[in-house]
């Protein structure tokens, strides 16, 4: 692609007299001006389009929160598309990803493709080849660059213009380095034109130092280019008695604070910690702004009450009708339309949400209040509200058109007040994360002391696993494309020089030690373990634990779940009150040995294996799950790998128990594609267990147990691509003489689909012959002796490695005479 091509339809004025000056759309992009909801860019956008459009150049701008800055990331989006290129999306969230997929139907409306890529989407790779606009979130990114020499993730080569929205998320302790990462990796992959967007940050030059950017198309536009003035300030409270009472507390000096705002018809938008926070804060609300006699509620619009009734959610459809409403990812998509379109249309005059409105949808309200400072994560417990989070959600106030200017507060416990005032008045440089001393690698652990920073050691082996790092000098070279290096140069507390170099080479041999790479000479190559570790996207701890479990002699279904869950992913998560029954309920006495975390995530894998989750664990459940399932795909590949056959398909099984919740004689079922939990529960209540005999009963017995007959017959197809064993045991006698050897071959073939399998041969228990191979028809020798013994009792077993199929074993006895 021409970078420099524009291939609108008929001349593009410049640009570079309006920068102080809105401009219309169709002037400067009249091919794309219906994909923008609005016909002019304001000062602040006009100023950085000769930037975006004009020239090749990467492309920093720092701008307040609400400025606008998503329309110059379409902006330059509509550039690469009208020279016939693809563009990369990078969003801070995964909710976001979805936003972004419907906002920009838009686009699809002009005729270009829209693809979302997550974790939580079955990948289309065609799909993503052929799509004009890309949206991924950073860990997605990292995952797809470490594979782009794959026909699957190949896609992510052909990137010609990458926007990063939100770049400030590079300070993110546990998110940052992954962004710097995978923006060098894309750099180094296929060098794409790169449009950097940041919040206002102090130190947008070193960002702009990184991405080589030139200082004519760097942008600081200051708070003057915000909406409005905001007016942003710090409000303690009093503690309670526990933890429960402070959040009152807390929620009524939020109150204090907007009250009288709300009394002049002004609205306030609160931040507060979880999904049900926002539901449980919106029900005290109402009933405190009734006792207070705040005027908000709107029972007697006969229209609204009539569009409310239309909400899905009981609870919201009661409270916005008091004029009060809570947003969170867990609403419908319908739902969270309705309650945006009746904040900014004045009917909902408080509303509670998470952090993701924040970052996503504009929605400005002339008070803003953080009413908790921490959350709870599912996987990493109690965290403290990230900076960049803070100052995001502030950056909400005021209401351009309506207010004159912004008001916003920190509610927080008095010890950290100070903190907050001096994030309020002199921001927050952004720093990087990647060989961070904090985030060790649970150095010392085994009792060697070395502190070496668990992010560098991660990306480090995944740079290796990818050839670029080929010795330390590579990685020295590697090292100075990252932000990190950038940094480095401007700012203090940065290890550099000889010093960085020493902790490059004390992270390598850490990867050596633990068998994530190996050594010739001075040259690094990864290991089988490195390799995994990087496609699994796995901390390295649990990579080398998952081996562990692989070179036991034996490990049953408890084992592999207790090793998932005892997994550093997995090493933050707590258990609350009301969940410890739960947990108890579930596991007994079984592994009390674990801390309280890892066993909720025990209880919630082993629940889900029969789709019994309990209801007070369920608030977690869905992300905990999902994580589970990822790494036990690793434990799989991990123990094919370093283990056998039967065991890997022992992972398989269990893996596709925790996904569909079905029994252990149903779960071969789930191999079909098509077939989930409930299509497997009908099947296995009808007497199959397996997809031949499935495909032996055909669509119309499936279709009298209930499945529809179009679906049935999909199911019969679908089966009909697995593989059936059959064993044929040929010459194979009846009886052996005392004394005598004899040498058969036994015939194992699959009379439907191929797939890789593994084959042992066992006689009186005793293992005599293993294969693995890719099982169309195959052979294995049997070699019967006639000892001390009366019979020979032989075992044929088929495994499938790759598939949560039934193991298949076919016995044959031989009488020794």
């Amino acid at each position: 692609m021409d970078r420099n091509a524009y291939s609108g339809s008929g001349p593009r004025p410049g640009v570079a007299g309006h920068a102080d000056a809105d401009i219309a759309v169709g002037e400067v992009l009249p091919d794309f001006a219906d994909a923008f909801p609005f016909e002019r860019f304001n000062g602040m956008q006009a100023a950085t389009l000769p930037a975006v459009l004009d020239t090749d150049e990467n492309v920093v701008v720092s701008a307040p929160t609400a400025s606008g800055k998503t329309a110059i990331a379409e902006a330059a989006i509509c550039r690469t598309l009208a020279a016939g290129g693809t563009a990369l999306f990078l969003a801070p969230l995964r909710a976001l990803t979805n936003e972004k997929e419907r906002e920009w139907e838009r686009f699809e409306e002009l005729g270009y493709s829209v693809y979302v890529v997550t974790g939580e989407r079955e990948l289309n790779p065609r799909r993503a080849e052929r799509a004009d606009v890309l949206v991924m979130t950073p860990e997605k990114a990292d995952s797809a660059t470490r594979k782009h020499d794959s026909r699957r993730y190949s896609f992510v080569g052909e990137v010609d213009c990458c926007v990063i929205d939100e770049v400030h998320l590079l300070d993110s302790t546990e998110r940052g380095s992954v962004l710097e990462v995978t923006v060098a990796r894309l750099r180094r992959l296929c060098d794409p034109r790169i449009v950097a967007l940041s919040a206002t940050m102090p130190n947008v030059e070193d960002v702009a130092a990184w991405l080589d950017t030139p200082e004519e198309t760097t942008f600081t536009f200051g708070e003057e280019y915000r909406p409005l003035p905001l007016e942003a300030d710090v409000a303690v409270y009093s503690h309670g008695e526990n933890a429960f009472a402070d959040k009152y507390r807390r929620l009524f000096r939020a109150l204090d604070l907007v009250e009288g705002h709300v009394r002049e018809d002004g609205q306030a938008l609160a931040f507060v910690s979880s999904r049900q926070d926002t539901v449980q804060a919106a029900k005290k609300t109402r009933d405190e702004l009734t006792e207070r006699d705040v005027p908000v509620g709107a029972r007697g619009d006969y229209d609204f009450h009539t569009d409310a009734a239309d909400l899905e959610n009981d609870t919201l459809r009661q409270s916005v009708l008091d004029g009060v409403g809570f947003h969170h990812a867990g609403l419908s998509r319908a739902d969270k339309d309705r309650v945006e379109a009746w904040f900014r249309e004045g009917k909902i005059r408080v509303l509670f949400s998470t952090s993701t409105l924040a970052w996503g949808v504009n929605l400005p309200a002339r008070c803003v209040v953080i009413r908790d400072t921490k959350y709870h994560d599912p996987l990493e417990g109690e965290v403290e509200m990230s900076p960049l989070d803070v100052l995001q959600m502030l950056g909400r106030a005021g209401r351009p058109g309506y207010d004159d200017r912004g008001y916003a507060w920190v509610v927080c416990d008095r010890s950290d007040a100070e903190r907050y005032r001096r994030l309020l008045s002199e921001g927050k440089p952004i720093e990087s994360r990647l060989a961070d001393v904090e985030r060790g690698t649970r150095a010392g652990e085994d009792g060697d002391g070395q502190d070496v920073a668990s992010d560098l050691a991660v990306h480090l082996n995944a740079e290796i696993a990818l050839g670029t790092v080929g010795d330390i000098e590579d990685a020295m070279a590697w090292l100075e494309t990252t932000f990190y290096y950038a940094r480095a140069q401007q700012a203090a507390g940065y290890v550099a020089g000889d010093e960085l170099r020493e902790r490059v080479s004390d992270t390598l041999s850490w990867l050596v030690d633990r068998g994530f790479v190996e050594t010739e000479g001075l040259a690094v190559e990864p290991t089988p373990l490195g390799r995994l570790a990087s496609d699994f996207y796995l901390d390295l701890e649990t990579a080398r634990r998952f081996a562990d479990l692989a070179d036991r002699a034996s490990f049953d279904t408890f084992d592999v779940l207790r090793a998932v869950a005892g997994a550093p992913e997995f090493e933050s998560v707590n258990t609350r009150s009301d969940e410890e029954d739960a947990v108890a309920a579930v596991l007994g006495d079984r592994a009390s040995d674990l801390a309280d975390g890892p066993r909720k995530v025990l209880a919630i894998c082993r629940a889900a294996m029969d789709g019994t989750t309990p209801a007070a664990l369920r608030s977690d459940a869905w992300v905990i799950r999902q994580n589970a399932l990822r790494l036990l795909a690793a434990v799989r590949a991990i123990v094919d790998r370093f283990g056998d056959a039967c065991r890997a398909n022992l992972v398989c099984r269990v893996a596709a128990r925790v996904e569909h919740g079905v029994s252990a004689d149903a779960v071969g079922l789930t191999a079909i594609d098509g077939v989930g939990a409930s299509r497997a529960g009908t099947l296995a209540a009808a007497g199959f267990t397996t997809p031949a005999e499935v495909v032996v009963a055909g669509a119309d017995r499936l279709s009298a147990a209930g499945i529809g007959e179009g679906v049935a017959e999909r199911i019969v197809e679908q089966a009909r691509e697995l593989p059936a064993v059959e064993v044929d045991w040929g010459s194979l006698p009846e009886t052996v003489g005392a004394g005598e050897r004899e040498l058969h071959e036994v015939t194992v073939r699959s009379t439907a689909g191929d797939a890789r399998a593994g084959i042992r041969v066992t006689v009186n228990g005793n293992e005599m012959t293993g294969k693995d191979c890719y099982l169309g028809t195959t052979t294995v020798p049997v070699a019967l002796f006639g000892g001390d013994v009366e019979e020979l009792t032989l075992v044929v077993e088929v495994v499938f490695p790759e598939l949560p199929l039934t193991p298949v074993r076919e016995t044959r006895t031989v009488t020794v005479r």
